[in-house]
């Protein structure tokens, strides 16, 4: 996992919670010895604007934003708050490219689906699973001439509306999104799949959901990468998410996600996305529950190397442990 100790305040009382990252970690740390923890580092500029636009980078890193842009975001603005967007990039980028080599790695925070272009939003400054698929391409493309092909499949409970307008006139990148009908945002964008979910929604329609629209994405796209967003907040124990998901279904959510990958050998980098539990400790369980599968299904790749695509990378052996690529840990 690759993190760093960034200091993100907030003020008294803001709905965040930020709290969740060291708690995550710790747990980790605690009770999941198979996984390595390591540092990302911040995405650069460039990097940024692989998606982004100039403006909207600069005003985020002098903090010239507008304050009604900045509102949207719903953070306050300060060199912290803008570090911190940059490492969470960084680290799934760096998740990205370790999948590559190991099968399965992950950012510990991340899955900021929010950000369009050219603004924030949603608790989002930039597009991290945008960023580092354009950037996993772009890569790509210095030794192989087939454009590499990208599944982001997004099981947060809100659209990843920002990822979806990104994405919307690239045949390259297929965008993939299980989401409350009637939760924010409340003018979603056009994914290459999208399935709205009833409130109220329970472990058997939403697998249901699940199974078919992986079947869809199946029948429409081969993907050589996969970016999984395994958002904790279908958990029926959380306050914004509206969807009733037991332990048992989400879990049953993450092993149908890594063993599609896994059937095709195919690289998947995740990132943990939303979650804003009543107990906070009910998200932090749900995001220690991810890691619990991908460690078992990291065990199944370490026997077969994923099927890289071809001249992309050289496969090394694989390391004895899952790599979860942390963020810049943000600690009220």
């Amino acid at each position: 996992m690759f993190y760093a100790t960034q200091v993100l305040p907030l003020p008294a009382g803001h709905r965040f919670p930020m709290a969740k990252y060291q708690l995550l970690r710790d747990r980790l740390a605690a009770e999941l010895p198979g996984i390595e923890l390591m540092q990302a580092e911040p995405a650069s500029d460039g990097e940024l604007a692989l998606v982004h636009s100039p403006a909207y980078i600069d005003a985020i890193n002098t903090g010239s934003i507008d304050p009604k842009a900045m509102r949207e975001i719903g953070f306050p603005w300060s060199q912290a708050m803008a570090e911190r967007a940059r490492r969470s990039v960084g680290a799934t980028i760096a998740a990205c490219r370790r999948s590559f080599t190991d099968g399965i790695s992950a950012n510990v925070g991340g899955g900021t689906h929010h950000a369009y272009a050219g603004r924030g939003g949603g608790f989002c400054v930039f597009n991290d699973a945008a960023i580092a698929a354009r950037l996993m391409q772009a890569e790509h493309a210095r030794t192989c001439s087939r454009p590499l092909r990208v599944a982001i499949v997004d099981l947060d409970v809100h659209q990843g509306n920002g990822t979806a307008s990104i994405f919307r006139h690239d045949p390259t990148v297929f965008t993939l999104s299980l989401h409350g009908q009637k939760n924010f945002p409340f003018r979603k964008e056009a994914s290459d799949i999208d399935v709205d979910l009833p409130d109220g929604c329970r472990d058997d329609e939403y697998l249901n959901a699940l199974e078919s629209a992986l079947d869809e994405l199946d029948r429409r796209f081969e993907p050589d990468l996969a970016i999984y967003l395994a958002g904790a907040d279908p958990h029926e124990g959380d306050r914004l998410g509206r969807l009733k998901l037991t332990w048992d279904g989400l879990e049953a959510r993450d092993r149908r996600v890594f063993d599609w990958a896994w059937q095709r050998r195919m690289p998947l980098a995740f990132a943990m996305a939303g979650g804003y539990g009543t107990r906070i400790e009910d998200t932090v369980q749900a995001q220690v529950n991810t890691f619990r599968v991908a460690t078992q299904y990291f065990g199944f790749f370490e026997s077969s190397a994923p099927a890289a695509p071809a001249a992309l990378v050289e496969v090394a052996p694989f390391s004895a442990v899952l790599v979860a690529l942390a963020s810049a840990l943000a600690l009220s």
